[in-house]
């Protein structure tokens, strides 16, 4: 049987962690489905259809992994635009971040959020992190139907 690998949408803007989730999503052959893009705009613009991203097929991924500190437009923006817009906000979010803020913390899951990562240093550590986190929202977890206005 054939299980459907959907989008993983990565939002990061440091080029080694780019790498090293990559890699990590390619031991597991999910790295094909993987859309990267390096700051929030470019984020909202793939989930928004335009700029750049206009011409892509129509639907969200089937998660966002997104970093909290990016330029233009930092993850807590992200997840606050994405929360308040109704063809957007049942978007499963995954923050994915070194940040250990507490702050942080409180106000992805005040906004929503699905789950909170903390990038751990030690490079095995997070490859299996990744991996976890890419196989659950990409292939186990059941996402709503399109246009389901929740």
């Amino acid at each position: 049987m054939m299980v459907e690998i959907r989008t993983i949408l990565f939002a990061e803007d440091n080029p080694k962690d780019v790498e090293l989730t990559l890699e990590a999503l390619g031991d597991h052959n999910l790295a094909n489905n993987v859309i990267v893009v390096r700051d929030g705009v470019e984020a909202m613009d793939y989930l928004r259809c335009e700029g750049k991203y206009k011409q892509r097929k129509a639907g969200n991924p089937a998660v966002l992994l997104l970093d909290i500190k990016m330029p233009r437009m930092d993850g807590i923006e992200v997840l606050k635009a994405i929360r308040s817009d109704k063809t957007l906000h049942t978007l499963p979010v995954v923050m994915l971040t070194s940040s250990r803020e507490e702050q942080d913390l409180i106000k992805s899951y005040a906004l929503g959020v699905n789950a909170y990562v903390v990038k751990p240093v030690d490079f095995k550590e997070f490859i299996e992190a990744v991996r976890q986190v890419g196989v659950f929202w990409a292939v186990i977890n059941e996402a709503p139907p399109l246009g389901n206005k929740g």
